[in-house]
């Protein structure tokens, strides 16, 4: 895991500049990002992401199930 120190304002980029993440604001312990990212690529907080991905693997399941 790579590890950044980043301050109000600054960002980062990942990817061939394809993805830029910018910091927004600090509150105490909560940090709010801006991403820029080509519609082509994803973004979701981790806890979506894991119950999109929890969806796809249930319907998966069933369509086998079906075809069997």
């Amino acid at each position: 895991m790579l590890i950044l120190s980043r301050r109000l304002g600054e960002s980062l980029i990942i990817g061939d500049k394809e993805v830029t993440v910018t910091i927004l604001s600090i509150k105490g312990n909560n940090v709010r990002i801006g991403i820029e990212a080509p519609k082509e690529v994803s973004v979701h907080r981790e806890e979506i992401y894991k119950k999109i991905q929890e969806a796809l693997e249930a319907n998966d399941e069933e369509i086998q199930k079906n075809d069997d």
